[in-house]
């Protein structure tokens, strides 16, 4: 009888859970994001994973091709990479002061056609270039929807720069309003988000700061952009905090609301970041 109590009391707690805190969510997680010095000897090492709990290992690792732009604007690179059971780890070496992004990007086309009647999918991995290939003569019913995902962190050694954030014009993109290596508890931030290098009117921000497993409140901040793409934040607590931007899903697609349906042209776009946040 005791067992059978423990499990429907389980029960009864996932079911509470709100859908935001069971989703899988993934995040890249610097040991630092302000650095004092440069040099042979300073390092910073990162985790990225793939969880529940942000900032823990319980699901599988992020498997990309993580890129670094060092505060002059020339690609870096990261070194000591490993991909183990529930996280993947590397270091970047702080070679010179200012601001790096260390970052990976995906882009690509999903949707579907009819072939005989009979609906199918694109395959995974179908981009711009290779649409054409992927949908067979004869289809009709074609429906696609351009894809970009982003997600990066940034890393200053002594006073922020702002090379790194010179916009690409693809996808979601930060532009630092308030600078992200310079956030104070008790402060406001700013950012100011584009999409495809225009801003970005609308766009759902959650913020969520780390440490869930160990509190009964997820302390999650739903937030919107303006009409200049611009959000400030108030942030709850000091420490490590996640970030995701995106745009709004098509009409109809399961889980959403209507306030999130119907993107502009299909188009669908996220962004990630983790940011630190001092205590005063």
């Amino acid at each position: 009888m005791k067992l059978r109590h423990a499990l429907i009391a389980a029960a009864a707690v996932a079911i509470a859970i709100p859908a935001s805190v069971q989703a899988h969510r993934q995040w890249m997680l610097p040991s630092m994001t302000v650095v004092s010095g440069e040099g042979a000897d300073v390092w910073v090492t990162f985790d990225a994973a793939v969880s529940n709990d942000l900032f823990y290992f319980e699901h599988q690792p992020m498997r990309a091709d993580v890129s670094v732009l060092l505060p002059d604007g020339n690609p870096g690179e990261v070194k000591n990479k490993a991909i183990g059971r529930y996280r993947q780890t590397f270091d970047l070496q702080i070679g010179q002061r200012g601001t790096y992004k260390i970052f990976y990007t995906t882009d690509g086309v999903t949707g579907s056609y009819k072939l005989n009647g009979e609906e199918k999918r694109l395959p995974r991995g179908t981009t711009t270039a290779t649409l054409a290939q992927a949908i067979p003569a004869g289809a009709t019913d074609i429906k696609t929807s351009e894809t970009s995902n982003r997600n990066e962190v940034f890393v200053t050694a002594g006073e922020p720069t702002t090379t790194v954030f010179k916009p690409t014009g693809k996808g979601i993109e930060l532009v630092p309003v308030t600078h992200p290596n310079d956030l104070v508890m008790g402060e406001d931030a700013t950012f100011q988000f584009l999409l495809d290098g225009k801003p970005a009117t609308g766009l759902a921000v959650t913020v969520i700061p780390g440490g869930i497993r160990y509190r009964d409140q997820l302390k999650q901040q739903d937030l919107k952009t303006g009409a200049d793409g611009k959000v400030t934040i108030k942030w709850s607590d000091p420490g490590m905090t996640w970030i995701n931007v995106t745009t709004p899903r098509p009409a109809g697609e399961e889980g959403q609301g209507p306030a999130q349906r119907s993107a502009p042209g299909g188009r669908r776009a996220s962004y990630v970041t983790t940011v630190e946040v001092m205590a005063p």
